[in-house]
């Protein structure tokens, strides 16, 4: 017998005992001593923010640059290896992947390589993840680029009446100009964010909500690079159906598709599929890009065939710039779009990689990372960068133990930049575009999500699609909103569709379960959840009470009195207006309330006109998975206990935490002190609690001489 068995044998044969007294509320904090809080003034508060400390300072410090937290730590001889393999593994793959995705972002190449610096560099000092990639991303760059083509289209006229397609560069220089605009708003809204404290708004995208949306994206950059694989001229679309009218003037251009382009784009996709073991994609990228640059610039494929490349690479570093502006009303609901999804995929892939080698990443600070890096970076001409997932996996795959891993494959972008640009100017487009379509493959495995939520939950399969369609066709941004809503809707429709149980005790303890799932326990005279149930134990107040005019006017009807049912059942109301003719004596000092529950004892004779149903006392609501309750809810809770209270039953609540019961007591429901009576530390003590006072109500009717009216504070039969 193995140890495992020999625990579980132990923890089914243990037992345990307690002896105390039934919990309700008052009862408890009878027993209960709050601690005395000292309550610090406004001025002790201010001194107390205010006052500098070198430990304050410190964790400022640690808190606003992190590096400066753990490169004191840094173990060289442990880690220094890893990071300069990782750094190099990663750094061949940032090169093509910078090119191709400035592609997206419809700017120059060169500023993918820009982009492929600066932000890495602001990132190891500001970020707190160890591993993940910073850098251009494809479903970012291609937001970036559906805002500049949007506002620098393909045949957009410049002032002075040159023809933007005469003239590529000024178009281009347009849309860079667009693209730093965009850059730096999105990195102003993500570093106020995260100054305010607004890591947080990660959770409201979900799962299916990111992955349906990052898998629509990947399609989106797919149809954009079929241009370029077929090697086909185009006008690059945007907004509403973008996707469509790509794909559609691919498709009609095809009989023009340039076929040394597609014959070097498909050898790199065909160099993947034929290799006979699984190999690095930092491997597979730069083997492409060596041969795809050796075999365009050896054959001329350029100015021999018309095979479009990289071109003109600038050596050296353009000197900061001040982004326009103005175009901040043009790009505002884009800037938002693309901080919020920049943010969520990295503080996604960040955590992933934090729990894998424990330790913690800050959603914050995050924020403010990215927001520097967007920020400034967009004064030295980059677009908006974030989390590379295929480079993170491989900065992590690789050995890379820290961001230096990160800071060196910037360097080896900044030698590109500076010295070796040249090199990689007779580089295919076509190639390019292959990689972009082989690194989507790990999005285009997001599809297998759907057979995991059809079987898990039909609610997070409608968010994933409602996402991926939506933003397919509706465009990025747009869609992204429309997900957002509709994963606000769903949630709605959660809190007003909840499901109910009754629960049953299990015989000989304190444990309820639910009656109709397992078979050790049946419906009982305590109902624990709601006044109606699949089981069909519900209690209507109202049909209780209708049912007893029935009857009144049925025995009315038989006697020959009609007045009979008003002068017989008893309400509460007219107790406390005093409709029933007879009006209490009020003490002076003393304030008389209703009875929370009111008994209407029917004469025997009256019986046989009442309906058969459950002999009902109390209704027990288990409040232990409530955490707040607002006005609204209060005077709901206010009319049920009434209701059932008019009709003889009790209302219980158990298991409320000390914030419900702050809740309660805020919004005047213990106006009647005797309400706190209802309250319940457990299911168990109310269980207990309602049995006593039925057997005490018993005793009382079994001692007392029969009484022709009943009293109004009387409880019900068992």
């Amino acid at each position: 017998m193995d140890h495992v068995e020999e625990s579980e044998i132990l923890a089914a044969t243990q037992r345990y005992y307690v002896e105390r007294p039934i919990f309700s509320h008052p009862v408890l904090q009878e027993r209960l001593h709050k601690k005395d809080k000292i309550s610090e003034s406004i001025g002790d508060k201010l001194k107390q923010a205010f006052t500098c400390t070198p430990k304050k300072i410190r964790n400022i410090i640690y808190m606003f640059l992190p590096i400066t937290k753990w490169l004191p730590a840094y173990r060289f001889k442990e880690y220094v290896l890893g990071d300069i393999v990782s750094g190099i593994s990663t750094g061949v793959l940032q090169l093509p992947q910078g090119l191709a995705f400035a592609m997206l972002a419809a700017v120059p190449p060169v500023f993918g390589l820009y982009s492929s610096f600066y932000p890495v560099i602001m990132y190891c000092f500001f970020g707190t993840s160890r591993h993940i990639s910073i850098g251009p991303f494809a479903v970012i760059s291609l937001m970036i680029g559906g805002v500049a083509v949007r506002l620098v289209p393909d045949d957009i006229v410049i002032p002075g009446g040159v023809n933007a397609t005469n003239s590529t560069e000024a178009r281009d220089a347009l849309r860079v100009k667009v693209a730093m605009s965009v850059t730096l708003l999105t990195g102003i809204i993500q570093f106020c964010l995260g100054v305010c404290r607004f890591g947080f708004v990660a959770i409201y995208l979900t799962e299916p909500l990111v992955r349906g949306f990052t898998t629509a994206a990947a399609v989106h950059v797919f149809t954009s690079m079929l241009k370029y694989l077929f090697g086909v001229k185009t006008k690059r679309y945007s907004g509403i159906f973008s996707v469509v009218y790509s794909t559609v003037a691919v498709l009609q251009n095809v009989k023009n598709l340039n076929v040394c382009s597609l014959g070097v784009g498909l050898m790199v996709l065909r160099f993947k599929e034929k290799l006979p073991a699984p190999i690095p994609l930092e491997f597979l990228c730069g083997k492409s890009v060596v041969m795809g640059t050796g075999i365009s610039a050896g054959f001329s494929l350029h100015e021999s065939y018309n095979v479009d490349v990289v071109g003109t690479l600038p050596l050296g570093l353009l000197p900061p710039a001040n982004p326009d502006t103005s175009l901040f009303h043009l790009v505002y609901v884009d800037a938002i779009a693309i901080a919020i999804v920049g943010f969520s995929v990295t503080i996604s892939m960040a955590k992933t990689l934090a729990n894998k080698h424990g330790y913690q990443v800050d959603g914050n600070q995050e924020l403010i990372a990215l927001g520097l890096c967007n920020s400034t970076g967009s004064l030295f001409q980059t677009f908006a960068i974030s989390c590379s997932l295929s480079r993170s996996l491989v900065q992590e795959g690789t050995g890379g133990k820290t961001q230096l891993a990160g800071c060196l494959a910037s360097l080896m972008i900044l030698l590109v930049i500076l010295a070796t640009g040249f090199l990689f100017e007779s580089l295919p487009q076509a190639v390019l575009s292959a990689i972009v379509i082989v690194n989507l493959k790990g999005m285009f495995m997001q599809f297998s999500d759907l057979p995991f939520f059809w079987r898990t939950s039909k609610i997070e399969l409608t968010i994933w699609l409602t996402t991926f369609v939506s933003s397919l066709f509706l465009g990025l941004d747009y869609g992204l909103i429309t997900a957002v809503i509709i994963a606000l809707m769903t949630v709605i429709y959660r809190t007003q569709s909840p499901s109910y149980i009754v629960l049953g005790q299990l015989p000989d303890t304190d444990v309820y379960i639910d009656i109709d799932a397992y078979e050790e326990v049946g419906p009982f005279s305590i109902i624990l959840n709601g006044c109606k149930t699949k089981s069909g134990t519900g209690v209507n107040p109202a049909f209780i009470m209708g049912a007893r005019r029935k009857a009144m006017k049925k025995y009315a009807k038989e006697v020959g009195n009609a007045n009979m049912a008003n002068a017989t059942v008893v309400k509460v109301d007219a107790e406390v207006d005093g409709e029933d003719g007879t009006k209490p004596e009020e003490e002076e000092d003393e304030i008389k309330y209703p009875p929370i529950v009111t008994k209407s004892t029917l004469p025997e004779e009256l019986q046989r006109f009442m309906p058969p149903g459950d002999n009902v006392h109390t209704i027990i609501l288990d409040f232990t998975q409530v955490n707040f309750m607002d006005s609204v809810g209060v005077k709901t809770l206010a009319g049920i206990v009434k209701e059932y209270g008019d009709v003889g039953i009790y209302v219980y609540l158990a298991g409320c935490s000390a914030q419900v019961v702050s809740d309660l007591t805020r919004n005047q429901f213990f106006e009647n002190p005797a309400l706190l009576d209802l309250l319940f530390h457990s299911i168990h003590d109310a269980v207990l609690g309602s049995q006593v006072r039925e057997a005490l109500a018993e005793q009382e009717a079994t001692a007392a001489p029969p009484q022709e009216d009943s009293e109004p504070n009387a409880t019900p039969e068992a």
